[in-house]
């Protein structure tokens, strides 16, 4: 199979967010099968037009003039276009191809409440936010996704979201997010605690510092970046004299494992975002069986595998999770359905069924 993965971004070239995690990872696993896996994504700054990532053969496009990507997956001539998560480049590949197979993966869906929300918390400006909802939820992408062969969920709770939002016939499937999940992990001595997500307002990492000073006699790790360096640089002062505080910076995901270890390391993953889909770093965390301390509760990750703190209600949670070392039969229940549910292998299985069920017809 040739297959084209179409997404905002790609994990690299200083862009680090979870659909360019997800879209490498399973170009990689991919490539690594055999299959020819090209990856058409908006150029970032030091990407050249084409580049090889993981056996992957990456296409960039200005992000200035996203219609120049109608040529470039005309070219590709891939036998399945695999949007992980809907943009205009979804719909430029269905006009480009439409005789090819076409399919797309919902990992977050955005109605007007969500873009509420993003304009609330901006990752980096609101003029941003406002260009990425024009680039990914135009009027063209929701037409486009009601008539690709096929739409996907990636957490179940989110299926009827996307059935309202895109107006489909029935809730889509579920099809799971590839998640590497060591044999074995060797926890801290003393109570640890990390965060593993960009440093953005969404995510509200206010919230992990003001946790971090309530619990001095625990150890916190802080993983990630902000788009913003002005604001991570305010973060950084407010959280001086934090003796329990570690900053870690950026982690790369691929090609270090820091990021492996720290989880390994950790009892509790600590998520404060007031939005999210079915974030990587929850499915990442219960891989390494850490209990999930979080404000939202996708897929009911928080409440069954740690404590959902729906009243940003942290600090309680993190002392009920510490307090007889209830985080440790949590964490050891997350490992356990991410091994039957999320596991690499597993997971990549399934994609590579999607793709022959689409051919097949």
């Amino acid at each position: 199979m040739k297959i084209c993965l179409i997404c905002v971004e790609i994990f690299a070239w200083g862009k680090f967010g979870g659909f360019g995690k997800q879209t490498r990872t399973i170009g990689r696993e991919l490539a690594r099968r055999g299959q020819e896996v090209v990856a058409v994504v908006p150029r970032r700054q030091g990407q050249r037009p084409e580049e090889m990532l993981d056996g992957i053969r990456v296409l960039g496009f200005s992000p200035r003039a996203p219609w120049s990507a109608k040529d470039l997956l005309r070219d590709v001539d891939a036998d399945i276009y695999h949007s992980c998560e809907p943009s205009l480049a979804t719909w430029l590949a269905w006009r480009a191809r439409p005789q090819r197979k076409h399919m797309v993966t919902v990992l977050d869906p955005r109605d007007f409440r969500d873009w509420g929300t993003e304009l609330l918390y901006p990752s980096y400006s609101r003029p941003q936010v406002v260009a990425n909802w024009i680039y990914e939820n135009n009027p063209l992408v929701r037409r486009c996704v009601r008539r690709v062969d096929a739409v996907f969920s990636m957490a179940r709770f989110l299926a009827p979201k996307i059935r309202t939002m895109y107006g489909l016939a029935s809730d889509p499937p579920f099809l799971p997010t590839p998640v590497e999940v060591p044999a074995t992990v060797r926890k801290a001595e003393t109570p640890t605690v990390c965060y593993a997500a960009r440093l953005d307002r969404r995510k509200r990492p206010e919230l992990f510092f003001e946790l971090a000073a309530r619990f001095p006699d625990v150890r916190f790790v802080v993983m990630g970046k902000s788009r913003d360096a002005g604001y991570e640089a305010t973060l950084r002062r407010r959280s001086e004299g934090l003796s329990n505080l570690e900053w870690m910076g950026f982690v790369d995901l691929f090609g270090s494992g820091e990021h492996s270890r720290v989880l390994g390391e950790s009892w509790v993953m600590v998520n404060c975002a007031a939005r999210e889909g079915l974030p990587n770093a929850f499915l990442e965390a219960a891989a390494h069986r850490c209990a999930i301390l979080s404000h939202v509760d996708p897929d009911g990750f928080a409440s069954r595998f740690g404590y959902h703190a729906g009243e940003d209600d942290f600090d309680k949670g993190l002392a009920w999770l510490l307090e007889g070392g209830r985080w440790r039969a949590l964490g050891e229940a997350g490992h356990a359905h991410v091994l039957e549910t999320f596991e690499l292998g597993r997971a990549v299985d399934a994609h590579e069924a999607a793709y022959r069920a689409l051919l097949g017809r």
